[in-house]
């Protein structure tokens, strides 16, 4: 019974769903107090499940129903983690929108949807059976959707709302047949026993199926190019529902990917097309974050990057590390929203947005050698030959961000203490990627498989990968310098616009325009 903790979390936010549904809609005062308590009691409820874990290992609650349509919690160090990480980030998201939604007219029934949706989430991130983890993720979708059409008032609101519906119900599909065809597969609904068939090496052509639509349903659920649209314009709803999107929500596909890790490493192909997506969404919502001006969309659209990164990692079977990039992304991003506000003001009171010093071409290759001999010591100190080859390659791609710092110090124009501080950057950036991965190494030993040896197609997708952000990274540090340029500034106005990809979504869909009344009434 000890297990069952994995569900309470999941049945606390029920609860407070309930209450404030039952609440009066404007400013239920006690109704909150009850929300924020069963959430706080919520985290606790976290932090008993991954002690009890600590304490008697991996495990499963007892079952509702039978193997194939039965519900149960499972414990281990994956949902554990992504348990903890749900319920503190709900916590704060619940306890800040009492504040933010002061007032409004329908706050008890925002509250019960987002409780709601947490709810769902948690019971996601421990579903022991197919059938549990099919249902949790539509229930998570479907919740998420009320909160995002809050204001129905505002057309644009509803237009992302319904562009999201619609990608959500294909990335459902695609799951719901990924689930059949694994219960079929391998004659079980049981995630466990599939995980320790397919880690044996069974891999029916029924599961490598699977495995494609699993990750079609990964890139449709976390806004991957060319359906990532609706999730810079979901800014419309309120801002604790876009740091809501970050516990577990727009994430949840590098979960799912995470979670059926063994039977994704059956299906290569289906990883290298991964790479591929991913890699590309990331150096594509960088650039786009890039041109923008409001603050929500830029970071709507380094979500949108990241999520590309994250997805690139799963694909390059770096599952631990993957895990490790949806916690600190997630901590990060909730909080660089709900603080948005806040960071407008620092640059109104600064009067200093953008780079402070404009490197040179040779600046920029200095900067980038220092880069990589600082990464290329710590790594040999860490232990290179300890390493699989696609974690070399992805701490490559991280320590070219760190070098456009870098170049910023190394610029003429740039003060010595600025130097000085972004090579330490370098040094720090380089320390914790390896001393990050080796602890979650091993500390997911023997919870998720470890990188297979790379064969010819994961060597090629690894050295296209190294070397287009290498040359993107090299771009933006340059970028300054052809600023004035015709072309180029012609070519900063169609990334601002994302490239018009949206637009062509938007007409695909016939939703391109927007009513003239709901227009007006924004």
């Amino acid at each position: 019974m000890i297990y069952a903790l994995a569900l309470l979390p999941s049945a606390l936010f029920l609860v407070s769903a309930a209450i404030a549904f039952a609440s009066r809609p404007m400013r239920p005062r006690g109704a909150l107090m009850l929300v924020n308590l069963l959430s706080l009691v919520a985290v606790g409820a976290a932090l008993a499940a991954a002690a009890a874990l600590a304490l008697f290992g991996a495990g499963v609650s007892p079952r509702l129903g039978t193997d194939l349509l039965g519900f149960a919690g499972r414990l281990d160090l994956v949902s554990a983690v992504m348990l903890l990480l749900v319920s503190f980030i709900g916590w704060v998201v619940l306890r800040y929108s009492a504040t933010y939604l002061d007032g409004e007219a329908r706050q008890g029934p925002f509250t019960g949807w987002m409780s709601a949706t947490l709810a769902a989430v948690s019971l996601l991130v421990v579903s022991a059976t197919l059938l549990q983890f099919v249902l949790a993720w539509i229930a998570s979708s479907l919740f998420l959707h009320k909160l995002l059409v809050f204001y129905p008032e505002r057309g644009a609101a509803r237009r992302a709302a319904h562009k999201k519906f619609l990608v959500s119900r294909l990335g459902d599909g695609a799951l719901v047949s990924a689930a059949l065809l694994l219960a079929f597969a391998y004659g079980t609904g049981d995630i466990q026993t599939i995980l320790g068939e397919a880690r044996n090496g069974i891999a029916p052509v029924t599961a490598l199926v699977a495995a494609g639509l699993l990750a079609l349903a990964a890139v449709l659920k976390s806004a991957q190019f060319p359906m990532h649209g609706w999730l810079t314009e979901v800014m419309e709803a309120p801002t604790p529902v876009s740091a809501l999107l970050h516990a577990g929500v727009v994430n949840a596909g590098g979960f799912l990917l995470i979670r059926f890790a063994d039977v994704m490493l059956n299906a290569p192909i289906v990883l290298a097309v991964l790479v591929m997506i991913g890699g590309f969404t990331a150096m594509f919502g960088g650039l786009v974050m890039l041109t923008q001006s409001a603050v929500k969309t830029s970071l709507g659209w380094s979500t949108i990057a990241q999520m590309g990164f994250m997805i690139l990692q799963c694909g390059l079977a770096l599952f631990p590390i993957a895990l490790l990039h949806i916690v600190a992304h997630s901590l990060y991003k909730a909080h660089a929203f709900l603080s948005s506000g806040g960071a407008v003001e620092a640059v109104m009171a600064t009067r200093r947005p953008g780079p402070v010093a404009i490197p040179d071409g040779w600046a920029v290759a200095r900067a980038f050698l220092l880069a990589l001999v600082i990464y290329g010591v710590i790594g040999f100190l860490f232990g290179f030959w300890h390493k699989p080859p696609q974690a070399l390659a992805l701490g490559a791609i991280l320590i070219f961000g760190v070098a456009y710092l870098v170049a910023q110090g190394f610029a003429d124009a740039a003060p010595w203490a600025l130097t000085w501080r972004t090579s330490l950057y370098a040094v720090a950036a380089a320390t914790g990627y390896f001393g990050l991965q080796w602890a979650a190494y091993h500390l997911m030993a023997g919870t998720l498989p470890a990188a297979p040896a790379p064969g010819r197609l994961e060597w090629s997708l690894m050295i296209l990968s190294v070397t287009s952000f290498g040359v993107v990274a090299v771009t933006q540090s340059l970028f300054p310098l052809w600023a004035h340029h015709p072309a180029t500034a012609g070519l900063r106005v169609h990334l601002a616009n994302g490239l018009y990809v949206n637009a062509l979504f938007d007409r695909l869909l016939g939703n391109f325009r927007v009513e003239a009344p709901s227009l007006a009434k924004e």
